[in-house]
């Protein structure tokens, strides 16, 4: 059980080893200082002479790398007693704070005090490099390795940690976060947000005041529905959107999170993110490495535009399938059909899905399940066998036509769930997550599939992989997750507490087994709405779905707010007939991301297909600067009556502007010019109305001026009643 490694040779030892792009760093623990650098920041770890491992600064970098190792004595962080800024708090000794890590050993002691043993850097990338700090417990064979890597030029960090042991039995983890930030400020202001079913991403903000502040989520799956794992942190006061020093923070885990954070006696925040532990002190076996999920983060001194920029950049060149590629517009059957269509009726909207000038048509839900069709939401969900009365000749029919007509054909899925009328039930209910001895309880009548199970993994990815070996030209999938998980209760595991966690390994076990044999294909990442939207899924997915609330005023807010941590393109967006406002207004909403419509094409009027024709065309016009460009917000809606948010090509070329009525009230409007973002002060560009409903004549004269004239004085969009969606366009004059 005790560590034989003799510290004397660890403290004594100084190597550097390069091999290829590799650095090796194993150094005299007095003297090391470890600055984990980005292009604009640097966090500043030290090891003290008793070999802890403390966080001392994270910040703006310095000039001089030689002057970290004063910053601890600035701050007067060099007290023997003070574990506040450690790097990654444990528990049962001299901590009396909230820890990162609590454990319990082979022997019943709940003692752990890391220390530090040695460092490495690699660079996975020219952009990125990889800081891995090895920690040891001096008594016990238990070990961990906090991972930093860093994106130099998007100032965007990944932490996560890797725990493992070799006592003689098993270890429980109590806790076991993936990240342990310290922060020094007068102030701090949190920003996080919270919702429910067609209610999602509403912003709060406040001061934090000694004592814990806990965002957390216990639901299983679809998590997010309460609380998104997404939050922002203000030093000294709110920022704004270009002014003020702030912390963006996003846990990269589709299960139960928990952040924690605690302004200490010192006055200092500390940030500890990672796995929710309710429910679920995880049993890990000798010698088997447990990683925790990345906590993703980016800081900012120039306001909450830079670190939405920061993350979005991130997100598109590292994180999402494709971020740098194309997106599919489409046409969508659910709201135009629901569960009532054969294949006479999907025929036709395939035929309207190329008229409309879309790239691809979706089935929805309702196209499986023969003992109990899917009729409705009461039954079949898990027997993905194609419904013989809806469509006798299968998904190939669908897929051939679509072929023939020029489109490509996707569609929708929901393997994680069953239904308790179903043949799948029927045959496995050991599959299904329950509590054996207590009454069922639904969520749009349905359970969920225990994940943590190997033979439950292999049939749902049998589900999507079947559909793809039997429809080769399968263009896309739309991934749902309706129900939460009740009666936690796994037939499978001997240790009920490892559920929880287990279940997300094994739902990404299922993914990764799919992007391994499908790399592109897009896929949507559908959760109820936006019930699981976060970059622990999203590495999978090519977008999310925001909300199943598709109000285009609605929408402009949820929008709002999932913008400042991820991208445009991510985000898709279906103009249906939710709401009381005009056609042109739902498109120009849902065109501010991945388009996409939901409407029953032919019932449009001669002039409204007209409309919607040129619109897919117009938003292809536009579409590079909306999908890979910098996205700049000019008004909010929560403070303003006109919403307005534009977006620029990385060539500062071309933009477009999208500005809203939110206000409804007498006279409102955009009564000042406003101004832009992220042009070229010294390029010319020419102004114009787009995406105009046929035969209308915009109220906004054609016009060319400097991008300095733009960002300082600005163009008013005229913005009213009868004009209450405005889209500028912004195109260089060469």
């Amino acid at each position: 059980m005790t560590n034989k490694v003799s510290s004397f040779g660890l403290l004594t030892r100084v190597a550097v080893v390069f091999l290829l792009t590799t650095e090796a760093f194993i150094t005299k623990a007095q003297s090391v200082t470890i600055p984990i650098e980005t292009k604009q920041n640097a966090m500043v770890l030290q090891v003290t002479p008793e070999k802890y491992l403390n966080m001392v600064y994270f910040g703006n970098k310095l000039s001089d790398k030689n002057e970290y190792s004063a910053i601890a004595q600035a701050y007067r962080l060099n007290r023997n007693d003070n574990v506040y800024n450690s790097a990654y708090t444990t528990s049962g000794t001299r901590n009396l704070l909230e820890p990162a890590i609590s454990v319990t050993h082979a022997d019943g002691n709940k003692s752990l005090d890391l220390k530090y043993v040695s460092h490495t850097v690699t660079r996975p990338g020219d952009d990125i490099s990889l800081v891995s700090i090895v920690l040891r417990d001096s008594l016990y064979d238990f070990e961990v390795t906090l991972n930093y890597q860093t994106y130099f030029n998007e100032n965007v960090t990944e932490q996560w940690s890797v725990i493992k042991h070799h006592e003689k039995h098993d270890v429980v983890l109590n806790k076991y976060a993936s990240a342990n930030l310290y922060l020094q400020a007068g102030s701090y202001w949190l920003k996080h947000f919270h919702g429910d079913w067609a209610k999602e991403m509403r912003p709060e903000e406040e001061q934090l005041t000694h004592g814990i502040k806990t965002l957390d989520t216990k639901l299983g799956t679809r998590a997010d529905l309460f609380q998104p794992p997404v939050f922002m942190v203000s030093l000294n006061k709110p920022a704004s959107e270009d002014e003020g020093e702030v912390l963006y923070g996003n846990v990269e885990w589709s299960g139960n999170y928990r952040v924690d954070l605690e302004v200490d006696p010192s006055n200092n925040l500390r940030l500890i993110a990672g796995i929710n532990n309710y429910a679920a002190d995880y049993v890990l076996k000798p010698g088997v490495e447990f990683t925790t999920p990345k906590f993703v983060y980016t800081l900012s001194d120039k306001g909450k535009g830079e670190a939405s920029r920061n993350l979005q950049t991130w997100a598109r060149k590292y994180k999402l399938v494709d971020g740098e590629g194309p997106r599919l517009t489409l046409l969508n059957n659910w709201e135009s059909t629901y569960f009532n269509f054969n294949e006479d009726k999907l025929a036709g909207i395939l035929k309207d899905t190329k008229e409309l000038g879309v790239d691809l048509f979706l089935l929805d839900d309702g196209w499986f399940g023969n003992k109990y069709p899917r009729d409705n939401d009461h039954a079949g969900l898990g027997d993905w066998e194609v419904n013989k009365a809806k469509l006798p000749n299968d998904i190939a029919f669908l897929t051939k036509t679509a072929k023939a007509d020029g489109v490509k054909f996707g569609i929708w899925v929901e393997p994680e769930m069953v239904s308790p009328k179903s043949e799948l039930y029927e045959k496995h209910p050991d599959w299904v997550v329950k509590q054996p001895q207590r009454p069922e309880f639904y969520m749009r009548n349905q359970l969920v599939l225990d994940l943590s199970n190997p033979k439950v993994q292999d049939f749902v990815f049998g589900i999507v992989d079947n559909l793809f070996t039997r429809n080769p030209d399968l263009a896309y999938i739309k991934w749902d997750c309706n129900s939460l998980i009740y009666n936690a209760h796994s037939a499978y595991e001997n240790h009920q507490s490892n559920f929880y966690t287990d279940y997300v390994f094994g739902l990404y076990k299922v993914l990764d087994r799919l992007r391994a044999k499908y790399p592109k294909v897009p896929m949507m990442l559908c959760s109820g709405g936006g019930g699981r939207v976060d970059y622990g899924a999203l590495k999978y997915f090519t977008e999310y779905w925001p909300s199943d609330n598709t109000d285009p005023i609605e929408r402009i807010f949820i929008q709002w707010e999932y913008s400042y941590f991820y991208p445009a393109l991510a985000s898709s967006n279906h103009v249906t007939d939710w709401g009381k406002q005009p056609l042109k207004f739902r498109t120009d909403v849902a065109m501010m991301g991945k388009l996409g419509f939901d409407i029953v094409v032919s019932k449009l009027k001669p002039d409204e297909l007209t409309f919607c024709q040129q619109a897919v065309k117009t938003y292809k016009q536009f579409s590079e600067a909306i999908w890979h460009g910098e996205q700049y917000r000019l008004q909010d809606p929560r403070e303003n009556d006109v919403a307005s948010i534009m977006y620029v090509d990385t060539l500062k070329s071309t933009a477009i502007m999208f500005n809203y009525l939110v206000n409804s009230r007498y006279k409102t409007g955009s009564n000042l010019p406003i101004r832009l973002k992220g042009l070229d002060p010294d390029k010319r560009y020419s102004i114009s109305e787009v995406n105009l409903l046929p035969g209308a004549k915009s109220s906004i004269t054609d016009a060319t001026y400097t991008g300095k004239f733009l960002m300082t004085v600005g163009i008013n969009p005229d913005v009213r009643e009868g004009r209450a969606s405005v889209l500028i366009g912004i195109v260089e004059k060469k």
